[in-house]
């Protein structure tokens, strides 16, 4: 791993500029989403400020809705990125997707925990709840996850068989997730629900969009994108169906749930349900809806003999569980984990992190300290923060057996995609996201159950798709 100076940087101003009122925040709006795309809009900054750290505008800027305030402090490499999880330093309140935050109507009229501080109240008892839902799932995680992960391989494997020359595997990911999430956290079978069990999945995608969509780069042709889906908030009232559909079905099905929230974490019966349905909805079936098909595609698309190793690797430890398969069997599995770990990093399911100035603080990145005042809004992209050249050595590389060993395993303290480092544990005084673990362990399961049913497989160049599935012959 390269060094990583431990001396006083020297103090500077922070550079870079929020240009003129409304231009500027449209210029950088545009530069964003349009001419340059969140990686380059970024890039193209830190190489002309000759800094990680530097003042810029962030989406959305809303031309006709007053509020939101787009100026930003942008941190970019590891040693400043950290500073977005130190809780004396910053708050997180309001703050999951910049200073814009959507109506709570999207969540029942309901402040969710994910929006709270560290220092309200209500924060640490809901996120021992969510902690607690967790772990009482972990009876079942495994057993469902395989369940719904069969349903979804024998998908695929049918396409393929009919003579298709690919499977797109989204949507059977996607009721793959959803089930078996359900049915572990909530204690709820969508099978038995008619509004539920064809479409819940969709539901929820219905859902998580009309929130996120004036901050999220579509790639839609412009400028219509620019028009129609950055311009303003788009009103629940759009998804207030899909949503009542889903807050019956956690209703009726998660009786069990909601008395252990009302009755042990002083929850009222609507705020366990629609806390559960954000966490359900956005934390876990939007981190895994979007990290899975980076790690199939990933790993589908090498040709320098990983897909072998992993198999390899696969079967021998299996061989000394015999045959059993869940947690404790793919702890054992180093290649396995390594590889999870680096395409974590690469593609972080969530890449921007905010955090709010407690109080005036001096700001320390690898070569400079900034002077940050109270109240100013910070910006972590964790793409660029987790590419460090400081930190990782050939940072842009996919390299799979990056975290082996005991120096790997040192640089999982630079891997924050779950608003933390790797190394550290969530808690109901921290902001980590409360399934850190069990997000790795479920993807080191997806790829150990997926090279003991198939010897290979193989994906499209440019889509979610399959092109390969070879059934195991040993």
């Amino acid at each position: 791993m390269p060094a990583v100076t431990t001396s006083v940087p020297p103090t500077r101003p922070i550079p870079g500029s929020y240009g003129f009122p409304v231009l500027g925040p449209l210029k950088d709006r545009l530069d964003y989403f349009w001419f340059q795309g969140p990686e380059k809009f970024f890039r193209n900054r830190m190489s002309t400020y000759k800094s990680t750290v530097f003042r810029v505008n962030m989406p959305p800027t809303f031309p006709f809705f007053t509020g939101v305030d787009p100026h930003v402090v942008a941190v970019l490499d590891c040693t400043s990125f950290a500073t977005l999880f130190d809780s004396a330093i910053v708050d997180k309140r309001d703050v999951l997707v910049g200073d814009y935050m959507p109506s709570l109507s999207f969540t029942g009229g309901t402040r969710v925990v994910v929006y709270q501080d560290t220092s309200e109240e209500a924060h640490g008892r809901i996120k021992s709840f969510c902690l607690d839902l967790l772990r009482r799932s972990a009876r079942v995680w495994v057993d469902e996850f395989l369940g719904s992960l069969g349903i979804m391989l024998s998908t695929i494997e049918g396409d393929l068989s009919k003579g298709a020359t690919s499977s797109n595997f989204l949507v059977p990911l996607q009721k793959c997730v959803f089930t078996f999430l359900t049915k572990s956290i909530v204690g709820a079978d969508p099978s038995t629900d008619e509004a539920i069990k064809e479409t819940g999945f969709a539901l929820l995608d219905s859902w998580l969009a009309l929130q996120l969509l004036p901050v999220t780069n579509i790639g839609f042709l412009q400028p219509l994108e620019e028009i129609f889906l950055h311009s303003f908030p788009y009103p629940f009232l759009l998804v207030s169906g899909p949503y009542k559909k889903l807050y019956n079905f956690v209703e009726k099905q998660g009786k069990e749930v909601l008395e252990r929230a009302t009755s042990e974490y002083g929850m009222t019966k609507d705020e366990a349900i629609n806390n559960i349905l954000f966490v359900l909805g956005f934390n876990a079936f939007g981190g895994f809806s979007l990290f899975f098909p980076s790690l199939i595609t990933t790993i589908g698309r090498e040709n320098n003999g990983l897909r072998e190793n992993i198999r390899d690797e696969v079967r021998r430890v299996l061989k000394g569980t015999n045959g059993e398969l869940g947690f404790e069997a793919v702890k054992q599995m180093e290649l396995v984990k390594s590889t999870v770990y680096e395409i974590l990093r690469l593609h972080p399911p969530v890449p921007l992190q905010y955090g709010r100035a407690r109080n005036d603080f001096v700001l320390t990145s690898h070569d400079a300290t900034f002077q940050v005042s109270k109240g100013e809004l910070l910006c972590g992209y964790q793409p660029l923060a987790m590419r460090d050249p400081t930190v990782f050595k050939d940072p842009e590389s996919f390299v799979p057996t990056r975290f082996m060993g005991d120096q790997g395993r040192e640089q999982l303290n630079y891997v924050y995609w779950s608003n933390g480092p790797q190394t550290s544990s969530p808690s109901p005084e921290n902001k980590q996201c409360a399934a850190k673990d069990y997000v790795v362990w479920t993807a080191c399961l997806f790829l150990a159950e997926l090279f003991r049913k198939y010897d290979d497989f193989e994906c499209d160049e440019s889509s979610t798709a399959i092109t390969k599935l070879e059934k195991a012959t040993s």
